[in-house]
């Protein structure tokens, strides 16, 4: 994409991995001004994180990419144990539940990283947006009223900027905000994508090998025919060469090197779990892995960063587009950070064996109860919960209703008298009782969370109100 044109934005979004990109759609269906940059030439090659929880399919589909997630991806497959070349005992290493009307997703799906990146850029480019790669940042100035961003031998204004640049942040660095955090495993370890011979090993099972020298998994992607290689090392750097890699997998386990056809990608690292000492400086904002890394286990980085960008997305689009003041933007920090410090423990328990992959990784129960936009409750929620999918009187899924970047007013069981309001903003409906929800007045944020909840509307209007929403007829 040429930048020439492009001079004055209303969001600047650095790194365009999964999290980028979320925020990229959110922010092209809001109609915000928006720019993804990209310092690499293409987008990341890797499977990296390759599992997507329930709560993230909800996220995708709510910005238009269920069905792809869907037809490209897969459950993930079932453990299986070998020692010395034979088949031992299947471990299913996942919680498993049966989809229900308030859950539709009860497992985690599987699909590399490269493929959620590419459904997200169609995506994007369906929306109006795009990515500039090779378009690296090399400074950034701020003042009160926004970012002035040095891209190469471009200029460019944003009235914010969003770094969703990984780990090593570029735009973190730059400002000056630390990490704290700790080791969490001294092992080294190796992640690479690799291609069989056929009929080494079935596609069916996530086949795990433990030897002296450390565990070998290697986990079949869904989509591709391709697998996941992870391997754990007693110290020293892993010999990430395909030849290296080819000489793994014949040391521990049954295969040969001739077995491994190709070794499409491989990455060394040690598991360190680590959180930015704030996630907004000014007019900038940290999300994904620039402002949280963690270890692998349980599957959590990509899914806490697509979230990440679904809690800032709605917030930008309310100050840009519709006059919400600026102090709305505090609450993403206030809402994300604690869920980020939760989820770097949890996958540390995980990485050290000390706790199950249990429903604490589907990432469902999570929210914002003690946030500042969390206001009242009624029947059997309390704002800042995740507002449940389900059947509705007219036929349609709850979340057919939400879907979209608006907020959705929703009655269930009472015909108390609603207010009337600007359709874009916020969309009313009314159904039946529902167990999940109980009766009552319940506003849904347009990033499915409930903000404000009460029996009757008193105290709505003056929850909107920072909201940069007015109610068209008196509450």
């Amino acid at each position: 994409m040429e930048l020439n044109s492009v001079k004055e934005l209303d969001v600047l979004i650095v790194g365009a991995g999964p999290c980028g990109l979320a925020l990229g759609c959110d922010l092209a269906r809001r109609g915000v001004r928006a720019l993804v940059v990209e310092q690499a030439p293409a987008l990341f090659p890797g499977s990296r994180g390759k599992s997507v929880q329930p709560r993230t399919r909800e996220v995708l589909d709510d910005l238009g990419v269920g069905d792809a997630v869907r037809e490209l991806g897969g459950p993930a497959p079932v453990g299986l144990v070998w020692q010395d070349g034979a088949r031992q005992q299947e471990h299913d290493m996942f919680r498993r539940a049966a989809p229900t009307p308030a859950e539709p997703y009860g497992e985690p799906w599987m699909m590399p990283q490269w493929r959620t990146q590419e459904i997200l850029l169609a995506r994007l480019r369906e929306l109006g947006g795009d990515v500039a790669f090779s378009t690296p940042l090399t400074g950034l100035v701020q003042d009160a009223d926004g970012v002035t961003a040095h891209l190469g031998t471009e200029t460019v204004r944003a009235s914010f900027l969003v770094a969703a640049d990984g780990g090593r942040s570029t735009v973190r660095r730059a400002l000056g905000i630390a990490m704290t955090g700790e080791s969490v495993d001294p092992a080294p370890m190796l992640v690479a994508d690799v291609r069989l011979a056929e009929d080494t090993l079935d596609r069916l099972n996530w086949h795990l090998m433990n030897g002296e020298d450390g565990f070998l998994s290697l986990c079949p992607l869904p989509g591709t025919a391709d697998f996941q290689l992870v391997a754990q090392f007693k110290e020293g750097a892993p010999d990430t060469s395909p030849d290296g890699v080819r000489a793994l997998v014949a040391a521990r386990s049954h295969l040969t090197e001739q077995d491994v056809t190709e070794v499409l990608w491989s990455s060394d690292f040690r598991p360190r779990a680590a959180l930015a000492d704030r996630f907004r400086d000014g007019r900038v904002f940290l999300a994904g892995d620039a402002a949280h890394v963690h270890s692998p286990a349980g599957g959590q980085g990509l899914n806490t960063s697509v979230q990440d960008a679904y809690n800032l997305g709605w917030k930008l689009g309310q100050v840009l587009r519709h006059g919400a003041p600026v102090a709305l933007l505090d609450s993403y920090e206030a809402e994300r950070r604690p869920v980020a410090a939760d989820m770097l423990g949890l996958s540390t328990r995980i990485h050290q064996g000390r706790q199950e992959r249990g429903a604490a990784v589907q990432q469902l129960g999570l929210g914002y109860r003690e946030g500042p936009l969390s206001a009242g409750r009624a029947g059997a929620l309390h704002s800042g919960d995740r507002a449940p999918d389900g059947p509705t009187a007219g036929g349609r899924r709850l979340f057919d209703v939400f879907r979209g970047p608006h907020f959705t007013l929703l009655a269930v069981g009472t015909d108390t008298a609603l207010p009337v309001f600007d359709d874009a903003l916020v969309r009313v409906h009314r159904t039946d009782a529902h167990a999940p929800y109980g009766k009552g007045l319940f506003l849904v944020r347009p990033d499915g969370y409930i903000g404000w909840a009460g029996e009757d509307t008193t105290g709505l209007a003056t929850y909107l109100a920072p909201l940069g929403v007015t109610t068209l007829t008196p509450c």
